[in-house]
């Protein structure tokens, strides 16, 4: 019988939000009557899938104290780093001594409260037996342009171009391992590029379109639309 694997969240919330234009990182923007972050949390926990989540913040951060899902049981905090890649590193780090060699992470951007439960278990699911691990995802459906400037050179053919999303799923040793092995590297702009400058191939599990970014003050009243049809 197979066995459930054990699974942990990592979730890099240390970055400050610029393109918002708001008086605070973008996680900390109300939404449906809770900041974004607490959304994201929220949906982590109540799926059932994760023996605890690891949240990496700045040092500075005067928001996160605050809240009371920083005190939850099961949420671990960690002090973030410069770019994406340390904070997520030093969350993993947080779980040393918890988290086996190959115990699964699922790392999710703080700024998508949509993701469901859903989504979560069928990565779980799909990924859960696979040598690398991989990442939620979604195919293009607009005409892709490669440009130089404001000149287009190229037509991308988009059957080959998928979306990043997250959670992105690895094995706890593999991921701390090719993070330490490329930091510094400019071309790690999520997990999965750590890998595959290492010359691994994950996987893509095609997730749910509403499980959307917020990086724009737009993006808010969207995500509360998706969260609206969501219930």
């Amino acid at each position: 019988m197979n066995q459930i694997p054990k699974c942990w969240a990592v979730v890099p919330a240390a970055g400050v939000g610029k393109r918002m234009q708001a008086d605070r990182p973008k996680q900390y923007l109300p939404l449906a009557g809770k900041t974004v972050i607490e959304h994201t949390l929220s949906r982590l926990l109540a799926s059932g899938a994760f023996q605890k989540v690891a949240v990496a913040i700045s040092v500075e951060d005067p928001y996160w104290p605050e809240l009371d899902i920083s005190k939850h049981p099961d949420v671990i905090t960690a002090p973030g780093g410069k770019e994406r890649a340390d904070s997520v590193l030093s969350a993993l780090k947080s779980l040393q001594g918890l988290a086996g060699e190959d115990d699964w992470v699922l790392v999710h951007d703080a700024a998508r409260p949509c993701l469901t439960a859903g989504d979560i278990h069928l990565q779980i699911d799909t990924l859960k037996d696979d040598a690398v691990g991989g990442i939620l995802a979604l195919s293009s459906h607009d005409t892709l342009k490669h440009v130089d400037g404001d000149t287009i050179t190229a037509t991308i053919d988009r059957k080959h171009v998928w979306r990043a999303l997250t959670p992105q799923m690895f094995k706890y040793g593999m991921l701390r391992d090719a993070l330490q092995q490329t930091e510094g590297n400019p071309a790690v702009t999520d997990e999965a590029s750590a890998l595959e400058i290492l010359g691994f191939k994950p996987k893509i599990v095609e997730g749910r379109p509403d499980n959307i970014k917020i990086t724009r003050p737009e993006d808010l009243a969207l995500a509360q639309f998706y969260m609206e049809q969501q219930a």
